[in-house]
Order: C-alpha cells, then sequence, then structure tokens
C-alpha cells in the first residue's frame, strides 16, 4: 500500500461546498483504505495498491458520482509532496506574503506555467520545480498577481491546484 496525499481542486471555494466527512466516506467507498481529511480545503491523505493515475481517476470518479460536480484531484505519494515542499527556493515565511505551490499534472501546462517566471512583477516570485510551480505573492496582490491571473482561466482546472506551504505540511504531520 503506498500513502498518497490527494487534492481536490476548488473545493469550498467557488461554489463547491462538501463536508470533508462525505469526501472521506465516499472515497473509502471507492475502496481507499485509511482515508483521512485535512482542513476543509480538499486536502486528503489515503492508501492505495494503485498507481498515482488510476488514484487520480478513482478518486474523479468517486467525487463526480457522489457530488454531481466536475471533481478534479491530483495525487502524489506523501514522499513526493515532502520532497516538493523541501525543495522550496525561496524563504518559506515572508511577513505580508503567500507562500504556495501549484501542483501541475500536465507537462504542456507546466511548461506555460513555468513561463511566467519572466514575468512576474511586484514581489511576485515564481519558479518552475519538478511537477510544481513554486510561488511567492504579497497577500494585497495574490489575484492581480501573474499567477493569480493565469491560475484562474478554464485550461487549467483539470491539471492544477495550489496548496500554500502551512497546508502542505499539515497534510505531511497527517
Amino acid at each position: 500500500m503506498t500513502r498518497y496525499a490527494a487534492f481536490l481542486r476548488g473545493v469550498n471555494v467557488g461554489g463547491v461546498n462538501l463536508k470533508m466527512a462525505a469526501v472521506a466516506a465516499a472515497l473509502e467507498g471507492a475502496g481507499f483504505k485509511n482515508v483521512k481529511t485535512i482542513l476543509a480545503s480538499g486536502n486528503v491523505l489515503l492508501e492505495s495498491r494503485s498507481a498515482v493515475a488510476a488514484v487520480r481517476q478513482k478518486a474523479e470518479k468517486a467525487l463526480r458520482d457522489e457530488f454531481g460536480y466536475d471533481a478534479w484531484v491530483l495525487a502524489y505519494p506523501v514522499d513526493t509532496v515532502a520532497e516538493i515542499s523541501a525543495a522550496y527556493p525561496f524563504e518559506r515565511e515572508v511577513d505580508g506574503h503567500h507562500s504556495g505551490v501549484t501542483f501541475v499534472s500536465d507537462e504542456d501546462v507546466l511548461h506555460e506555467l513555468a513561463l511566467l517566471a519572466d514575468q512576474a512583477d511586484n514581489g511576485e516570485k515564481i519558479r518552475p520545480g519538478d511537477g510544481v510551480i513554486y510561488w511567492q505573492v504579497p497577500r494585497t496582490a495574490t489575484l492581480e498577481s501573474t499567477m493569480g491571473k493565469t491560475m484562474g482561466k478554464t485550461r487549467y482546472k483539470s491539471s492544477t491546484t495550489t496548496r500554500n506551504l502551512r497546508t502542505i505540511d499539515k497534510v505531511l504531520r497527517g
């Protein structure tokens, strides 16, 4: 069994409101073991014998079937999430800033988002990593930032989700 962190995109923001207990029950019903939700923002720890792609597809199907919304899930072995967190290239805690990681499952999208690093301004920092985009932005500029404006586009819904470092740390502590 592999322990996975599954990140649900757009849960409990923008109109998709789900109770985490119901999410856990749906995932358990799909055959995942030791399911645990972290916070109310769509972070789940679970175990499966399946590979990453199958975990993602099975979780998406379970959530779509149970809740009737267009569910998008990015899943990673917990060890991979720990490596991603440890590789954060900027100072982790900067007063007045959000420090985060955008997880990206599509190589073409990752390449597109990596190009945004050259467009970052007003204190925003963007750096590509292994399957992720590292991001830091002043709290007052999140939605108006280069990444903020880009991530709202429909093109990125199925293959990206962003978490702040504090959330990632909570997921890793389980």
